[in-house]
């Protein structure tokens, strides 16, 4: 799989509300950017969103019409994904053992409890994660959803939990779960 078939499938999977995506990418831009406004990640197309959007079209160079095409779309996903390799900071892998750990499937670790939690929250929203028992052994259910945030991450599908897929989850459990601008560290990014 090429980085933009790995793209492509990160958003159709991943970026299930693009309005709230959208704000949330524009929201991260905002902290380097001044020129954008702050914006909540609430799914409504309103008059901030579009403020923000024609600032950025302005700034990018685009025509400055407040409609997301797909020019302006790319345009504001590759400047967040350059802003986020630039100023990487993951509390996420703070979170997660060093790098290098693994939990593969059949094993046992305590803090894979943690991730098996957000799996749960996120099967709420999201088809093809199946709630699990957080006790911490990476069992069939718990592999099978790590294997579908690796798929849709663009990973290679192991079903073993590792920094990468940690990172992955945390970020889609950021936009998806925790929705609050302030929780979330100078952006930490949305996907993996």
């Amino acid at each position: 799989m090429n980085g933009n078939q790995s793209r492509e499938l990160l958003e159709r999977e991943m970026l299930a509300n693009p309005v709230k995506s959208l704000q949330y990418m524009l929201g991260q831009l905002s902290k380097v950017y001044k020129f954008l406004p702050q914006l909540a990640a609430d799914g409504v197309y309103g008059e901030r969103t579009l403020e923000a959007v024609m600032l950025f079209q302005k700034e990018a160079g685009l025509p400055v019409t407040g409609t997301v095409d797909q020019a302006t779309w790319d345009a504001i996903r590759n400047c967040w994904l350059e802003q986020r390799a630039r100023t990487s900071y993951s509390r996420a892998t703070r979170i997660f053992p060093s790098e290098g750990i693994q939990v593969k499937e059949g094993e046992t670790k305590e803090y894979l409890i943690v991730p098996q939690t957000m799996f749960n929250i996120l099967a709420k929203q999201f088809e093809g994660i199946t709630p699990c028992e957080a006790d911490g052994c990476n069992g069939p259910a718990s592999a099978g959803n790590i294997r579908w945030i690796q798929k849709a991450a663009g990973l290679p599908q192991t079903g073993c939990m590792d920094t990468a897929t940690w990172d992955a989850l945390s970020h889609l459990y950021e936009i998806f779960v925790v929705q609050d601008p302030d929780c979330q560290p100078a952006f930490t990014g949305g996907w993996g």
